[in-house]
């Protein structure tokens, strides 16, 4: 484990195990609540519409009042795993 409080630098540090110095500070955040309305309703319409991809659920999304792109919708579908 990395201390930041040790003796030895944040970057010796993170050499041993052979990870990058930033990964130590990298802290992920968490998803917004818009995001998982977003998500809610694309894991649904890929139930209803499992050939559709991100430019049709986003033309979907659009048609149903959510103010979307193409490209967040992608990211939405590969963090989910669809």
């Amino acid at each position: 484990m990395i201390d930041p409080t040790a003796r030895l630098s944040v970057s010796r540090q993170a050499i041993v195990p052979g990870i990058s110095r930033s990964s130590v500070y990298y802290k992920p955040r968490p998803v917004s609540d818009a995001d998982l309305k977003l998500m809610h309703r694309i894991d649904k319409l890929h139930m209803e519409f499992p050939f559709a991809g991100s430019r049709m659920l986003q033309g979907l999304l659009v048609q149903e009042g959510f103010k979307v792109g193409r490209l967040h919708v992608a990211t939405l579908m590969k963090r989910m795993g669809i």
